[in-house]
């Protein structure tokens, strides 16, 4: 049973959630809250399994809030947010702090959660099982005798190499500690696939490209793979990769969602496998569900070299442990040691 912690400031939107989840066996809300102090409160002396928690609130944001119970009662928190651009800056915030995850919501009231009903609960559910205490780390880590050898990599076989990395649940923060490790002039592209909708992929983008040495940009059609250069794909859109002139280009569509995803990770990876063969190297982060297990199998079926994250660190272990299952993993590596052994795969192409 999972025992549930709503915090809203409208009434209504406490209602809302809290009769959808009194409808599933498997939770039980013990409690609401009206504000981020008195989330805070409640979370210390009730020590629910999982809380729901607004952005927007008086007296104490949710940003706030959930800062202070990161530090002082670590507990896996969802975050709802509005689908603008400040809800998806604000969302970005809410994961580096240590939430879980996020669902999105239209702006203003909304007046039935029955579209979003299932992502609600399977992220919840997800949510309650995360591996809480990896998001409160630090992590830190060096790769420097790596990127000495990888800035020695003859760069004449570049256009034949290439990164693709998949995530869901806990990925920007893993995206963080993945990417900013890479150095500037990383002899080929990445692709990124994060389940995230339109406009926080963007966000995304933005705040690693900040952060990092490589170039971080929010993909679009057409794009050119090239060196140094991180593609993530845009919420809503599928992406691939297809040749077009000797040089690899990205295609972005809106076929139907694969597993629920669009993005999705697998037509991505498996797009990547065709163009790049056995150049490719594949890598699958925390994520509930298995999207990625097949594009990682792709890309093994054309001997690329494939990485998976460890059980010990991600935060939700569903995608990284599908793949493992299939038996198409080279490697397996703690979050922080993934840039690593990127750049030792690098080393051997």
């Amino acid at each position: 049973m999972i025992r549930l912690l709503v915090v809203d400031d409208s009434v209504f939107m406490r209602k809302l959630l809290s009769d959808l989840f009194a409808g599933e066996a498997d939770f039980t809300v013990i409690d609401t809250a009206r504000n981020g102090k008195e989330a805070v409160d409640k979370v210390k002396k009730l020590k629910p399994d999982l809380v729901t928690m607004d952005v927007e609130m008086p007296i104490m944001d949710g940003l706030k809030a959930l800062e202070l119970v990161m530090k002082e009662c670590p507990t896996p928190v969802v975050m709802i947010s509005s689908l603008t651009q400040a809800g998806a800056v604000a969302t970005l915030q809410a994961l580096e702090l240590g939430a879980v995850d996020f669902i999105a919501k239209t702006a203003g009231p909304i007046s039935s959660v029955s579209g979003i009903k299932n992502e609600i609960l399977n992220k919840c559910r997800a949510a309650a099982r995360a591996n809480v205490l990896q998001l409160t780390k630090a992590r830190a880590t060096s790769t420097v005798s790596l990127l000495q050898k990888t800035h020695s990599t003859p760069m004449g076989l570049q256009d034949e190499r290439i990164v693709a990395i998949g995530t869901s649940t806990g990925g920007p923060r893993a995206l963080q500690e993945v990417i900013t490790k890479l150095p500037g002039n990383i002899p080929c592209g990445v692709l990124v696939v994060q389940h995230m909708p339109p406009g926080f992929t963007k966000s995304l983008a933005d705040r690693l490209n900040s952060l990092s040495s490589v170039t971080v940009k929010e993909a679009e059609q057409n794009d050119v793979i090239r060196p140094g250069l991180v593609l993530i794909a845009p919420g809503d859109y599928h992406m691939l990769i297809e040749r077009e002139g000797g040089k690899a280009v990205v295609k972005l569509n809106q076929n139907p969602p694969i597993g629920g995803h669009r993005p999705a990770v697998d037509p991505m990876m498996e797009s990547v496998a065709r163009v790049f063969g056995s150049k490719t190297i594949g890598v699958i982060l925390t994520g509930m569900g298995h999207d990625g297990a097949k594009g990682i199998q792709a890309i093994k079926q054309q001997n690329g070299q494939t990485i998976a994250e460890d059980q010990s660190t991600a935060v939700v272990y569903g995608m990284p442990k599908s793949a493992i299952e299939m038996g198409v993993v080279d490697k397996t590596a703690p979050i922080t040691g993934i840039a690593a052994e990127i750049l030792r795969a690098l080393s051997k192409q």
